[in-house]
């Protein structure tokens, strides 16, 4: 199989990895503005060679969009008019779907497309944070999969066991709304927390000095790259700023019981939140 990937960055560079290790694909061809990213994935053996999107969507059987999820939009439609009455497949990693699904709902080749979030990535971007065994035992939700033909469905699941990613199935809206809660917000928190010490703490050293692994932790999202997340926020913004709402009135909570000195309240939030650990131990 001749596979395309749209997008040399971190997602796109870990699957080049994995797909040709695996056996999935055959040849692998990278397409990306970014002469920077297609140099390096040349010389690193990522891709067997670079060509533009047309002549890529032509040679390829397989086309995985992993550009930043506006730019995924745009394209998806001019793809789908190039691959309509084939058996070509043109699967998308964004990790917002009410938009995409929106633009490609009414297009005669829908079902030549299945959309896919692998819920697996680092802080780290560009080609050189590719990495083997990425999404190995991660989850990846395809939403709407009855719009997508039965080959082409079955093709990614394929991709996906020999990924070795546990597959879950939603509609595209309730996709938005469960990862505004579990993924947007804690990337928006890192930011926000990031910007408030680096607007109170002004020496470096004390930062490093008394950063603890809480910190570190917490923080850690905050060196996610802006080009792929704001156009996240803005696409998920409805569900995000519900969530976001939701964050506020819990932090106002505890500061209404820190300023009150009611230690006990204070107690009773945090045992609330403890709850946590029955889902996620």
């Amino acid at each position: 199989m001749t596979v395309a990937v749209v997008g040399i960055g971190l997602i796109g560079g870990s699957l080049m990895v994995d797909l040709r290790k695996r056996g999935f694909a055959d040849k692998i061809i990278g397409v990306d503005t970014n002469m920077h990213h297609q140099n390096i994935a040349l010389l690193c053996g990522l891709v067997d060679e670079n060509d533009t999107l047309d002549n890529a969507i032509e040679k390829s059987d397989l086309i995985i969009l992993t550009t930043p999820v506006n730019t995924n939009c745009r394209m998806l439609p001019g793809i789908l008019d190039k691959i309509q009455g084939t058996t070509k497949v043109v699967t998308d990693m964004g990790s917002t779907k009410a938009s995409i699904a929106e633009v490609s709902k009414n297009h005669p080749a829908r079902g030549r497309y299945v959309a896919v979030h692998p819920m697996a990535g680092t802080e780290y971007s560009g080609p050189l944070a590719a990495i083997g065994k990425l999404f190995d035992y991660k989850t990846a939700i395809i939403c709407d999969k009855e719009l997508s033909d039965n080959d082409a469905l079955i093709k990614i699941e394929q991709m996906l066991d020999l990924l070795n990613m546990h597959k879950v199935y939603m509609n595209s809206g309730d996709h938005d709304v469960h990862v505004a809660y579990v993924s947007h917000i804690s990337h928006i928190t890192s930011f926000t927390l990031a910007l408030c010490v680096l607007e109170k703490e002004h020496e470096e050293q004390n930062i490093l000095t008394l950063a603890g692994g809480g910190f570190e932790s917490t923080v850690r999202l905050a060196k996610s790259n802006a080009e792929t997340w704001a156009p996240i926020f803005l696409e998920n913004s409805k569900c995000i700023l519900e969530v976001m709402d939701t964050y506020i009135e819990k932090m106002n909570s505890f500061r209404k019981k820190i300023s009150e000195k009611d230690i006990n309240g204070l107690k009773a939030l945090m045992e609330e939140a403890n709850k946590i650990r029955k889902i996620l131990n």
